[in-house]
């Protein structure tokens, strides 16, 4: 038999060990609200992350991979020739606090900080610490900005995010003059996650830094989350939107059942909202249940939008008494899995 190969294409869902791209795990970190999901949901052009407003809608570290041609790669100055493979991890925002579930969550970035091949540090320019660099320097938060960073041995790119909130645009020189001076950045991209601007420049500094090798994912795959685990995330940021100051820090959702019916090319979600006291139970509810009602159908248009067909989404609301606090809690709502 010969042992020449040929020119076929792989089948879906192998790796080529023979293409050669740049390809790495880049860790996206910042304080809570900075703006990280936001840009990897614009980077993979998709909903795959939660976003609110709210501290803490990211709890795990979640994987969105992003593939560059060759030009898309080389909006930098010093292009990698190469397609490549930016694979991000979208890590918690950086809080103080006890308990469990938050140290879970700190656990979580500082795992993503210490083993990727690129490092993308988020600021928020509309906050006047991020901005004047004091929230590098002052771990304000129990494991901050300054301990994550420090757990990164490799490059950090720098997102200067939200530049489009800046009231004085003549500001913004000073700001990349005062970042610019650091040597712990490979380079800084003033960027609005919420509008792209830049979004291009970035994913071209992020890919010149890249090692060469295979890439790490198949082309077609965009995370390496199941869909039953993206349904719960959704249904979640339904709770933080909707609820706002009313909802309590520990609420969570497990999805039950996720049952595809092919004979009539939709899904079906059973999820269970978990709180701690009894009293958080009727603010989920709502008056005759017209809360989860709303809750339901906002999840459903949310999840079918991004499973690409029809879903239904049945809610329940149980107690579990201070659940965040433990850490056998934390594992009975999928965290630390």
């Amino acid at each position: 038999m010969s042992d020449e190969r040929t020119n076929e294409a792989p089948p879906p869902g192998e790796l080529d060990p023979n293409e050669r791209v740049r390809a790495g795990f880049c860790a996206i970190l910042g304080l809570p609200n900075a703006g990280k999901s936001t840009l990897l949901n614009r980077v993979l052009g998709l909903k795959l992350v939660a976003v609110s407003p709210k501290p803490q809608t990211t709890r795990n570290s979640i994987v969105g991979v992003k593939n560059l041609t060759p030009a898309e790669a080389a909006a930098v100055d010093a292009p990698p020739d190469l397609p490549a493979q930016i694979v991000f991890t979208d890590t918690p925002g950086l809080q103080r606090g006890k308990g469990a579930l938050r140290r879970f969550m700190r656990e979580e970035t500082m795992a993503a900080a210490g083993s990727c091949d690129v490092g993308l540090l988020v600021l928020d320019l509309s906050d006047r610490e991020q901005r004047e660099g004091r929230a590098l320097d002052e771990d304000r938060e129990a494991g901050g900005l300054r301990s994550a960073l420090a757990e990164v041995s490799a490059p950090i790119v720098l997102a200067l995010n939200k530049v489009d909130r800046l009231k004085d645009k003549s500001a913004l020189l000073g700001i990349l003059e005062r970042f610019g001076g650091q040597d712990r950045f490979a380079a800084m991209v003033p960027i609005s996650a919420s509008r792209g601007t830049n979004v291009d420049r970035l994913l071209g500094e992020i890919a010149s830094r890249l090692p060469e090798g295979p890439r790490l994912f198949p082309e077609e795959m965009f995370t390496d989350r199941a869909e039953r685990f993206l349904a719960g995330e959704l249904i979640r940021e339904q709770l933080f939107l909707q609820l706002g100051k009313e909802l309590p820090y520990a609420c969570a959702v497990v999805v039950e059942s996720f049952r595809e019916r092919p004979a009539r090319k939709d899904v079906v979600i059973s999820a269970v909202i978990y709180v701690e006291r009894e009293s958080q139970k009727g603010i989920v509810v709502g008056r005759a249940g017209a809360r989860i009602k709303e809750l339901g159908q906002r999840a459903r248009e949310q999840v079918g939008e991004l499973l690409g067909c029809p879903v239904h989404v049945k809610l329940h609301v149980k107690v579990e008494p201070e659940w965040s606090r433990g850490d056998g809690g934390i594992r009975r709502m999928g965290y630390g899995e």
